[in-house]
Order: structure tokens, then C-alpha cells, then sequence
């Protein structure tokens, strides 16, 4: 049973997604999760110390992909 489930599109500059990252990057390594607003709401989400992470490159020829999944 999923107890929230979020999920968002955006399109950006390569700068602001490295931004994004970075800023993600930060959130979990400082404050062991990261926040997030979805519908003027406050979401909290804790990370363990120990995740799972995966990488998935798709490489095609009018639309490649790099997808990063950290899982717990």
C-alpha cells in the first residue's frame, strides 16, 4: 500500500537540474532527508544511513534519459 506517492515533471535549464540535484544532494547528506511541498504541503521525507541506489541510461535518438532511483 503506497502512502503518498509524488510525482512531477519540469522542464529546466541543464544548470538549474545540476542546481536541483545538488540541492537534493545536500539536503540528504546534512539533514538525512529532504522536504518537500506538494500542494502548499510540507512533506518530510527520513532517509536511512544505508539506501539502495540505481542508474538507468537510455540512449536514443530523438530523446535519452538518465534516471537515478534511490530506494530503502
Amino acid at each position: 500500500m503506497k502512502l503518498l506517492d509524488i510525482e512531477e515533471k519540469r522542464d529546466m535549464s541543464r544548470e538549474q537540474a545540476a542546481g536541483l540535484l545538488r540541492e537534493l544532494a545536500d539536503s540528504l547528506a546534512r539533514h538525512n532527508g529532504v522536504d518537500l511541498m506538494q500542494g502548499g504541503m510540507k512533506v518530510q521525507v527520513r532517509v536511512p544511513d544505508r539506501v539502495e541506489v540505481e542508474f538507468e541510461v537510455e540512449l536514443k535518438k530523438k530523446k535519452s534519459s538518465l534516471e537515478i532511483e534511490i530506494s530503502w
